[in-house]
């Protein structure tokens, strides 16, 4: 005992611990699966939008770097043909004010090489730029010595020559060095691309594959839930329910395990209250039945007319409750699944004979005209259930008859098979009714009004008999013809029938 204990213990642990990793809500399942779902695709678009801005951001750099460029070399050039000038000037006129021009040009050329030092990035670039530079600060500094003698400066003019060589050559590395970037930049755009579709082809068979688990795993709990209670809604209450999901739906599994396990035991309980009242009426049904006989047979004493009617309705409605307490107590066999076959040969004229005689204090009563139509036929079957069988198809004929009317009864062998048709020529079986009038206890919207309703469960009782010899009772669809038309199929032999 102490042991079984420990394992239930034990065993309860190991599902606290494995719920831990179970999300707490099904809302929970469902953010999770997007989340994992989702991931792989949000970090391809974050590195894809990465590497889109890195390259728009190197295409602009390298579109302003070819603007400035181009202007400041522009700009460049027109200031050394300025600074050139002023000292061609100053030369010929031998006028050191006329020097003024080519300090302001000076000045401006610093600027732009300046402003030029800063965006050029490459060593291409800024060796020519720093030799341009460093020309032009060593003519300035000679121009600032000889200024007071412009007929020396004839020499400089020749440096200004070197100066425009530098400048061009500064301009064409520059230009080559931009386009080295925009080869580049296109290159890595290139590399992109064919990053992003091998992502793509990765990525959208993987998003594909886990969609489709995630959605078995979300899906799985509710269809779990969905076959519980369309397994109760059919009555299977004998298989115990578990959901596997999240701890909401878990819980869900449990309190249907719940109902199920009451319903269940309700079940056995009406049951069982089905078998105990059922025997407990028999015995004063029997009885009244045995007295109600005495009293019509005279051993009493003579009774004159109106006794011998009461009497005979005694024993009439007797018969009536007889055979509703047997149908309560087959219907509890059938609910216990306790069905056993003690199959015989049986004549099935001299059988379906003996039904029409038990019922034909009814089918008088009624003028009614039994057509039967059966060759001489045997079969192996349960004497008994048969006569339940046709019993309760025959007594559904009578009721639904009406008077002076007339019931026909076939039976043919065909292929190792019974077929017996029973046809009445009443209301028949309303549309609605035709996929529930073998269920229990229902009762179809054409009953006579002048009859005593049954208790709804000849047909279910004799489907069932029907199966268990491995036939089936089933309604036939007429065109044309009224009434109810039931069509009872059994094996001729017990080696097609099962048990």
């Amino acid at each position: 005992m102490k042991i079984s204990t420990d394992v239930s213990s034990s065993e309860r642990i190991h599902r606290e611990n494995r719920s831990r990793y179970k999300p707490k809500s099904f809302l929970a399942l469902i953010l999770l699966g997007f989340s994992i779902v989702g991931l792989p695709l949000i970090s391809a678009l974050i590195y894809s939008a990465i590497r889109i801005d890195q390259l728009s951001e190197q295409s602009r750099y390298n579109v302003y770097q070819a603007t400035q460029i181009t202007n400041g070399t522009g700009v460049i050039i027109g200031e050394i043909m300025a600074m050139e000038r002023s000292v061609q000037h100053a030369l010929v006129l031998d006028d050191a004010t006329l020097l003024e021009g080519y300090f302001i040009a000076h000045t401006k050329f610093e600027n732009i090489t300046n402003h030029l030092s800063i965006i050029s990035t490459y060593p291409e670039q800024q060796l020519p730029l720093e030799k341009l530079r460093l020309l032009e600060t060593g003519i300035f500094r000679e121009i600032l010595d000889l200024k007071e003698h412009p007929q020396d400066l004839q020499y400089l003019l020749e440096r200004f020559a070197s100066l425009l060589d530098l400048a061009q050559e500064f301009s064409t590395n520059s230009f080559r060095m931009i386009g080295q970037s925009v080869g580049n930049v296109s290159e890595i755009a290139t590399q992109t691309r064919s990053l992003v579709e091998w992502e793509l082809l990765i990525l959208v068979p993987l998003v594909i594959f886990l969609a489709l688990v995630f959605s078995v795993f979300i899906a799985r709990p509710v269809r779990q839930i969905d076959e519980a209670i369309a397994q109760m809604g059919r009555g299977n209450l004998s298989r115990p329910i578990r959901v596997n999901g999240p701890q909401n739906l878990t819980y869900i599994g449990e309190r249907l395990d719940w109902l199920r396990q009451r319903l269940l035991k309700l079940e056995n309980q009406k049951i069982q209250f089905f078998r105990h009242i059922s025997h407990e009426l028999k015995t004063p049904l029997t009885a009244i039945r045995e007295g109600a006989d005495l009293l019509a047979e005279g051993v009493t004493g003579n009774l004159n007319r109106k006794q011998q009617l009461i009497a005979g309705i005694l024993h009439t409605s007797s018969i009536q409750l007889q055979k509703r307490i047997e149908d309560l107590l087959n219907f509890s066999a059938l609910q216990a699944e306790i069905i056993t076959l003690a199959k015989q040969n049986v004549n099935l004229e001299k059988m379906i004979n003996s039904v029409i005689q038990a019922q034909n204090l009814s089918i008088l009563s009624k003028s009614l005209t039994i057509n039967l139509n059966c060759p001489e036929l045997f079969l192996e079957c349960d004497k008994q259930k048969l006569d339940i069988m046709l019993d309760n198809l025959l007594s559904n004929a009578v009721k639904f008859s009406s008077a002076y009317g007339h019931i026909e009864i076939t039976a043919l062998c065909d292929e190792n098979k019974v077929q017996i048709d029973i046809m009445d020529f009443g209301p028949g079986v309303d549309n609605a009714d035709g996929d529930r009038i073998f269920e229990p206890f229902y009762q179809g919207r054409n009953t006579p009004e002048n009859h005593a309703k049954g208790t709804g469960l000849g047909l279910a009782i004799a489907k069932e008999y029907a199966v268990a010899h491995g036939g089936n009772i089933e309604l036939v669809r007429d065109t044309g013809k009224c009434g109810a038309h039931f069509r009872l199929t059994l094996p001729t032999n017990s080696s097609e029938s099962t048990s």
